[in-house]
């Protein structure tokens, strides 16, 4: 039985000044591609929704929009959900003490597939012949489309637009009687990416799909064990990390302690790049990396493959810092923080004019003239998507007395979208897709640009360089090269096996 406090709402019945905040797709961050969500789960603990808020306000990066916890206690599920910001949803001992119980999932959500209203936020319940089940996934599934339709003609009646929900309907309509058993049954009917946690009357579950394409990690505080999608979520707790969950394990934390498996077999990982450029936290490991020190390596790689003589290296904030600091100690240019970022400001949706709608990036970001002004400068940002924002920081800059604007970029082009979690534009709004690096500059307006090479972003994660047969990471974003197949999508990208046969035996 499930005890429902629901704070969201559909955003229809809002108020129209709310629901163009939430619903504005001209807020300050629409030109940087987003994370779709985060994911936490903790067992054995009996301040688990405490420490599951907790956990989600670290992993706040992760989405904006919507979080929800549910707890088990004594038969009973309870869950509390809403529309908004972890510190504004569960911000009440009243809250809190509504989700009792010694195990919890959570999850912050950013949608990329699905609708911005309340029956979409996660985690996902349902009543199964086994008892209830709950469930909170980051990633996106590739062939969600053709399991959808399948699962309807077999009689589903879907809750959500989300294609979360269809790991409950590929449960539900599982043959096989164990739960765990169920769920890898539902697993090998997905394609696509996603880190998972599920919550049971008995056991926590954790997945990661066979590439390991989207992080988790695996922690422990005292008796209790905690799943999160980043470090940075177990250390808000003062969990210890214990390990990254293996791309294609599944983990079951029961009474009986911890059971491990990997139904999918030996397959080589092929972890998203992009979360060492920009979606993970700077302070969190994953797959074994620092995030900060392999940001700062990126700018040392961009010093040397595209230096350029300057009077400051400036970062666009806060993305750009730390790539900005591993260019200036590279290149021996200072740096200075010729940007100041206001981090009051969210989703703007004061427009009544093209003027002012114009002015919106200086909500965020305003140039430090006393630095810029008759300098040199080093732009550092950490990826260029449509180009609409860098082209008013630019000029924000040159407003500001710059006496040239060089541009360095953490990232290579972001020529491809991304169908394994991250909200990216359509291929036909990516500058980089539709033109070159020189014309880009012009656009931009500024006098030189240039992208870290790939090879050079494999450096600074520790490679070599690439390996074109099986690249050690998702990089279709940069490359086109899928390793997932897409089957709802248009086109025919790139693809690489997803799955290589084990020799062991």
């Amino acid at each position: 039985m499930l005890n429902l406090h629901i704070g969201g709402i559909e955003t229809q019945s809002l108020p129209p000044h709310l629901k163009a905040k939430i619903m504005n797709n001209e807020d300050m961050n629409f030109d940087k591609l987003h994370e779709e969500c985060g994911v936490f789960g903790i067992y054995n603990n009996s301040a688990s929704a405490a420490h599951a808020a907790l956990g989600l306000h670290a992993l706040q990066h992760r989405g904006q929009e919507a979080a929800g916890i549910v707890t088990f206690d004594n038969d009973l599920f309870y869950t509390h959900r809403a529309v908004g910001q972890v510190g504004d949803i569960f911000n009440s001992r009243e809250v809190i003490e509504s989700l009792p119980g010694d195990y919890a999932i959570g999850h912050v959500r950013y949608s990329t597939s699905g609708e911005k209203h309340a029956r979409n936020i996660q985690p996902l319940f349902a009543e199964f012949s086994f008892g209830g089940l709950a469930i909170a996934h980051n990633g996106n599934l590739t062939n969600a489309g053709e399991l959808r339709k399948s699962l309807i003609s077999k009689g589903a009646i879907f809750q959500s637009t989300m294609d979360s929900e269809i790991f409950i309907h590929l449960i539900a309509l599982s043959k096989f009687k164990k739960v765990a058993e169920r769920v890898v049954d539902a697993l090998k009917q997905v394609a696509g990416a996603y880190s998972l946690v599920a919550l049971t009357q008995k056991k926590l579950i954790a997945a990661r799909d066979p590439l390991g394409v989207r992080p988790l990690v695996l922690g422990k505080l005292g008796d209790s064990y905690i799943f999160s999608s980043e470090t940075c979520g177990l250390d808000i707790i003062g969990a210890e990390y214990v390990r990254d969950v293996e791309p294609g394990e599944l983990i079951i934390i029961d009474k009986d302690g911890i059971q491990s498996s990997k139904p999918f077999g030996e397959v080589k990982s092929r972890f998203c790049l992009f979360e060492y450029v920009y979606f993970a936290r700077p302070d969190s490991f994953v797959e074994g990396r620092g995030v900060y020190q392999v940001r700062k390596r990126i700018g040392a790689e961009l010093a040397k493959e595209s230096g350029v003589k300057g009077d400051v290296v400036v970062p666009v904030p806060d993305s750009g810092v730390p790539a900005a600091l591993g260019y200036a100690e590279s290149s021996g240019i200072p740096f200075e923080l010729g940007i100041i970022r206001n981090h009051y400001v969210g989703r703007t949706f004061i427009e009544p004019t093209d003027h002012v709608r114009n002015l919106g990036v200086k909500l965020k970001h305003n140039a430090n003239s006393s630095v810029l002004k008759g300098k040199d400068v080093i732009l550092v940002d950490d990826s260029i998507v449509r180009g609409t924002t860098s082209k008013k920081i630019v000029n924000m800059v040159r407003e500001a007395g710059a006496k040239s604007v060089h541009m360095r970029i953490a990232s290579p082009p972001t020529t491809d979208p991304c169908f394994y979690g991250v909200d990216t534009p359509d291929k036909d709004k990516l500058i980089a897709a539709n033109n070159s690096v020189e014309e880009i500059a012009k656009i931009i307006g500024v006098d030189s640009l240039a992208f870290i090479s790939i090879d050079g972003l494999y450096r600074a994660a520790g490679e070599a360089k690439r390996n074109n047969e099986i690249p050690q990471f998702c990089d279709a974003c940069f490359t086109g090269d899928y390793p997932i197949s897409i089957t709802d999508c248009s086109g025919e990208p790139k693809t690489s096996p997803l799955f290589k046969e084990s020799k062991k035996k």
